[in-house]
């Protein structure tokens, strides 16, 4: 996989599950109820509300930036949050109240967590916000562990297919050369998630041309030169520098720390990035197999779903939508592949393209919670 471009800052809070969401605002928005807050004074003027649809103005009147969750003080479990609060700013906390418990709890750079005065609505609608259990990194253990162990098999496969690669090259035969590129390049794109803890490997192995200058190695620079008709000879040398890279990253992944906050961030990432590059062909370098690694992208994001699940399947009533979803869209593009060909992107009809591009955006758009339920959260 492509490493994604950043995406952009989030000014906006995280939206959980359950809740109608976090709208940020940079200016004095004072609309509803309003509350303050500041290290060592969480939740200042907050007094029980109606139930219902209500908007609560956040308010940070202290020297520093904090994180704001509004959270049921008897589980502390999140129903809404506000990140990166800065001094003087005010933003609204929009979702609908029911019947329950609430306090907001405050987490300062540098300091202690500290709730507030809790509030009880006894008026509020049977449906509304539901608060979503903090998910802590022991939580997220089991799912690294068995994620890193899957991405360890991944890279020895990964191993034995750029030696096949170099094999075919050798040979002479472009088309067999061929062949083999796609096996390598399908293999590396199903350990998307992973692309953090691999650090510069990644853009050593699968990375595009460089802006400017147009330099690059690894998989797409051979294959430009298999579908643009250099030399093989000359790409055997390229896919020897790959074969040492991969050899490398096999030795410092073991070494590395996965972050727990990696998996469920890249549950949306690694399908927000084929949108970006593969359904626009922006990555391909001539072998047209944008649909192909979309597949193995498919592949990658169901490995990183399999390892969260335990944790996250309970915390997130859309679970069986993205599943349903991510299976559908999978054989939606595995149509694509027919008499061992993958229609190129380029080659899609209108509606065909349109099709894919609705069904992904489905997906991501539910796959999207996943990144906000599942980070990790201090509690103290």
């Amino acid at each position: 996989m492509t490493k994604p471009q950043a995406a952009p800052l989030l000014v906006a809070a995280l939206t959980l599950t359950g809740l109608t969401g976090l709208t940020a605002c940079t200016g004095a928005d004072t609309t509803g109820a309003a509350v303050e807050v500041s290290r060592g004074s969480c939740g200042v003027g907050w007094k029980a509300p109606h139930g219902g649809q209500q908007t609560v103005s956040v308010h940070n009147v202290g020297p520093v930036t904090m994180e704001v969750e509004l959270v049921d003080p008897g589980t502390h479990g999140v129903y809404a949050e506000i990140e990166s609060l800065a001094p003087g700013t005010t933003r609204p906390v929009s979702l609908v109240l029911v019947r329950g418990s609430y306090a907001f709890t405050c987490l300062p750079e540098d300091s202690d967590a500290e709730t507030g005065p809790a509030v009880t609505v006894k008026d509020g609608p049977a449906v509304g916000a539901s608060p979503v259990a903090p998910v802590s990194e022991v939580d997220l253990g089991p799912a690294v562990a068995t994620y890193r162990k899957q991405v360890g098999a991944g890279l020895a496969t990964l191993a034995g297919d750029v030696t096949a690669l170099r094999t075919a090259l050798a040979s002479g035969d472009r088309a067999r050369s061929q062949a083999a590129w796609l096996v390598a390049q399908t293999g590396y794109s199903r350990l998307g998630a992973a692309y953090d803890t691999f650090g510069d490997a990644a853009d050593a192995i699968d990375g595009l041309p460089a802006p400017g200058t147009g330099d690059f190695t690894g998989l797409r620079r051979i294959e430009r030169g298999l579908w643009h008709g250099e030399p093989l000879p000359a790409l055997g040398k390229v896919a020897g520098r790959l074969a040492t890279d991969v050899a490398g990253l096999r030795k410092d992944f073991d070494r590395e720390r996965t972050d727990p906050n990696d998996l469920p961030l890249r549950a949306h990432e690694i399908l927000e990035n084929t949108l970006q590059v593969e359904l626009t062909g922006d990555a391909d370098q001539g072998a047209g197999a944008g649909l192909a690694i979309m597949s193995a992208n498919l592949d990658g994001t169901t490995m990183v779903l399999e390892a969260i699940a335990p944790e996250i399947q309970q915390r997130y009533s859309r679970w069986g939508a993205v599943t349903g979803e991510l299976g559908a869209l999978k054989s939606l593009v595995d149509a694509q592949h027919r008499n061992g060909r993958w229609t190129p992107v380029a080659a899609l009809s209108r509606t065909g393209h349109e099709r894919l591009d609705g069904a992904l955006g489905q997906l991501l758009e539910d796959l999207a919670p996943i990144a906000a339920i599942g980070e990790v959260r201090r509690t103290q």
